[in-house]
């Protein structure tokens, strides 16, 4: 299997829904009441913390480069005069 990068943000979010969809399933099942609007709070605050959780996982990520690749981010790579940035 090939490796990925860990995305804090899609945990997140993946735990609030959850979190939502629990909150349902109680008041479904009979053993709590929740209103109808819980959801919103729910559902609205944690993908506004999932995109906080993101955007902060972006600008670590890229602050500095990779100690895996050994090279400098895409963007300082094509700053030596070329067009795209790729050896030719």
């Amino acid at each position: 299997m090939l490796r990925h990068d860990v995305q804090p943000g899609k945990l997140v979010a993946g735990f609030f829904l959850t979190l939502t969809a629990v909150v349902y399933a109680g008041d479904a099942g009979g053993t709590w009441e929740a209103p109808w609007f819980v959801a919103i709070p729910l559902v609205t605050g944690g993908l506004c913390l999932a995109g906080a959780t993101a955007f902060l996982t972006h600008a670590i990520r890229h602050r500095r480069p990779s100690p895996r690749s050994g090279r400098a981010p895409e963007h300082n790579r094509a700053s030596d005069g070329g067009i795209s940035g790729r050896p030719e």
